[in-house]
């Protein structure tokens, strides 16, 4: 199957995203409950500027019964040879930087919309409810040439990261260093405790190694957001066609092999990335095309149809 190039394409029509129906989903993002606190900082806003378990360095001082033993200022204890903890000055806001994957393989679909679509519109639904949470919103891509969206608050943020996905996504850009470069760049921008919510093709972040996923949750709260066409999931029973290159392909999805090879290529990769990552405290979500894109909020709260 030959998908439509979505550079031809008229805006709203499934195949590439506009910036009006990104606003839209405003209506969608239902207010979530309390963040979940992750392995360090506080999550949200915090209620001061106190000395604390969050963002910014602030001072050392004796270690405790309790503290946090991955805190521990080697350079003060070897000096005064007594164990001493680091403190962090709190932020009043939290940081919920998206981050895009612009692979290739997501400017397709063939129910509702492209994948590329759906990641712009799950990923607005994830900037105004990071905006009703009070958190400052900041975006970026595997780009070696583009700079991040920086961290603004408010709607003046969500719009700044909108029109980028707008961008991002309405065809796959010429310049893309690919997924693991976008979570390299993360790392090193973001500070402690701050949520980071991935949009990303499946075959893209299962070549991401485990330690990378692993490391990141450990400083900060993770999402990861699995763009994903029900074809891929649930191919039909009988023939398919479609073109590769200059060639028609078709293939036997009556045969048990071919429908075999089939799932071993789509279905189990995804099952056993969410059961890796899983136990390494990232969230995952797998979003299909025909979903609704705030369906991955708050599955006990009601949600806006979209």
């Amino acid at each position: 199957m030959q998908a439509t190039d979505p550079s031809q394409a008229v805006h709203g029509d499934g195949l590439v995203p506009s910036l009006a129906e990104l606003v839209a989903l405003r209506g969608s993002a239902v207010r979530p409950p309390a963040p979940r606190r992750g392995r360090v900082g506080h999550a949200g806003q915090a209620p001061s500027a106190l000395r604390g378990r969050g963002m910014e360095y602030a001072e050392s001082r004796e270690y405790v019964a309790g503290d946090d033993a991955r805190h521990i200022d080697w350079r003060v204890t070897a000096r005064s040879g007594r164990a001493h903890t680091k403190l962090f000055q709190a932020e009043r806001e939290r940081v919920s930087l998206i981050v895009a994957d612009t692979d290739p393989a997501l400017y397709f679909g063939t129910r509702t919309r492209f994948k590329s679509v759906q990641a712009a519109r799950v990923g607005a639904v994830a900037a105004w409810s990071a905006q009703r949470r009070g958190d400052r919103l900041a975006a970026l891509r595997g780009s070696v040439v583009e700079a991040p969206i920086p961290p603004a608050s408010g709607t003046r943020g969500v719009l700044r990261v909108l029109d980028a996905l707008t961008r991002w996504y309405a065809h796959p850009p010429e310049e893309d260093a690919g997924l693991e470069h976008a979570l390299q760049q993360a790392a090193r921008v973001l500070r402690p405790g701050a949520r980071m919510l991935v949009l990303a093709d499946p075959q893209r972040a299962q070549a991401i190694p485990a330690a990378r996923w692993a490391g990141l949750a450990q400083h900060h709260e993770i999402d990861l957001l699995l763009m994903v066409d029900p074809l891929e999931l649930q191919p039909p029973s009988d023939t398919l066609d479609f073109i590769a290159g200059q060639q028609r392909v078709r293939l036997d999805l009556r045969n048990a092999q071919v429908r075999e090879q089939w799932q071993d290529r789509f279905v189990q990769p995804l099952d056993q990335l969410q059961r890796l990552l899983a136990a390494r405290r990232v969230a995952v979500h797998v979003i299909a095309t025909d979903a609704p894109s705030a369906g991955w909020l708050a599955p006990d709260l009601p949600q806006v149809p979209t």
